[in-house]
């Protein structure tokens, strides 16, 4: 996958501040604020960064914990680091052509999958069906 070629400077133009902070310093939004938290239309989730197709509406669910989650990602986009940052053992989420930071991947997911893939809402962008 081709990635995006972009300084530092230019994404602080492109993004809000959060989608900064977020997708290129990898902090965490605040627990139920996220614009998409709560959508239910069908249709993709994609990178707020560079438009990367991630998540299908029909793989989301509601976590409780306060960030959209997903028990499937697009793997063909998406990429999982090991993250030993604040004294955890995580999985991050990455999009794999702007390597933006998403979230974390937990192994705690209620569908088959036992996949919870939490989201930063302010990482994604959603793309009506």
């Amino acid at each position: 996958m081709k990635q995006i070629p972009k300084s530092e400077d230019e994404w602080k133009k492109k993004l809000t501040k959060e989608q900064y902070i977020v997708l290129r310093e990898k902090a965490t939004e605040m627990p139920f604020t996220g614009k998409l938290l709560h959508n239910k239309e069908k249709g993709k989730y994609i990178c707020a960064a560079c438009g990367s197709e991630l998540f299908s509406s029909g793989t989301k669910f509601d976590s409780g914990t306060g960030w959209p989650s997903f028990d499937s990602a697009n793997m063909e986009n998406v990429e999982l680091k090991k993250d030993f940052s604040h004294g955890m053992m995580r999985t991050e989420v990455i999009c794999k052509k702007c390597k933006g930071h998403l979230g974390h991947l937990f192994n705690d997911g209620p569908t088959e999958t036992g996949k919870r893939f939490c989201i930063n809402s302010c990482s994604l962008d959603f793309r009506k069906k």
